[in-house]
């Protein structure tokens, strides 16, 4: 017996998925169901954005489904059993993944993949599951990964001929604006994420101090080096330093700052101290 088809939109929140859903509902595609995946580590005005479009989902009839794990982010960093770790592991017997890295992305299994396929699999047992997906047409490196070339899955933004480009100028014409956080970073995933680039861990200290001391805190409680061989107190020591130095106009990319950094960095001086010899080079110089 053949199953019928169910139409379903995957919607992280972000700008390309949200002007395929958008426009979907605004051209009247048949749309049974949209999913979006909590990962509790989204940005507030992500969570608000996502309760914005929420409302127009269902104002159209259509049903909104939340997956969220039974544990949050924090749990599977610091907390959850890890009884696979090799015995001689430095870090044998120690709660938790740590921090993702590149190899091990523990986050998108535990807190993404596995809940959309339990999910998927409980509609593919009475359905033909139909899914929407928001890749840009400018975005051919993800056309080629093997899920993507799966003849259920529709890709409304490739079909329309719309880049990344066009996705953020429907949404924003539609009045959506996710609270300025496109204007600061470059792409908008969990706050806390180690991939992040260096820059984007630099606002994100500047422009949300609460969410920063969160990040010093989940740091402080787990086993694993954040990322580019720091921790985040390291960061915050190097964020501190730089902007000391900047404001009194000396470089913070030459082979010097390093070298003061890594002094700072093992405590062997204080900011102010740098700042007094830098001073004091520059005396002994003119």
């Amino acid at each position: 017996m053949n199953k019928p088809d169910y139409h379903v939109v995957s919607f992280s929140g972000g700008k390309d998925s949200t002007a395929m859903l958008l426009r979907m509902i605004e051209l009247g595609y048949h749309i049974d169901e949209v999913v979006f995946c909590d990962t509790t580590m989204e940005f507030p005005g992500m969570i608000r954005h996502v309760e914005k479009v929420k409302k127009v989902v269902e104002d159209a009839g259509v049903k909104f489904v939340t997956l969220r794990s039974q544990h949050n982010f924090e749990y599977f960093l610091a907390e959850v059993d890890v009884p696979n770790r090799r015995k001689d592991s430095n870090h044998y017997g120690v709660p938790g993944y740590g921090w993702p890295s590149h190899k091990i992305r523990w986050c998108t299994r535990h807190l993404k993949l596995e809940l959309i396929k339990k999910h998927f699999k409980e509609l593919t047992a009475e359905h033909n599951l139909i899914q929407y997906i928001g890749i840009a047409s400018d975005e051919d490196y993800r056309m080629e990964r093997k899920g993507n070339q799966d003849p259920n899955h529709r890709h409304p933004l490739r079909d329309w001929g719309w880049t990344e480009a066009d996705a953020m100028i429907y949404c924003r014409e539609k009045g959506y604006d996710w609270e300025g956080l496109y204007d600061i970073f470059n792409r908008v995933s969990c706050w806390c994420c180690p991939l992040q680039a260096y820059s984007e861990l630099r606002k994100l200290r500047r422009l949300f101090p609460d969410l920063w001391q969160k990040l010093l805190e989940m740091d402080s409680k787990q086993w694993q080096t954040f990322a580019h061989g720091y921790s985040v107190a390291d960061f915050d020591k190097r964020f501190v330093l730089e902007d000391a130095l900047g404001d009194a106009g000396h470089s913070v990319t030459n082979r010097q700052f390093f070298k003061d950094l890594k002094r700072h960095l093992a405590d062997e001086v204080t900011v102010e101290q740098i700042l007094q010899e830098r001073d004091h080079n520059e005396i002994a110089e003119v």
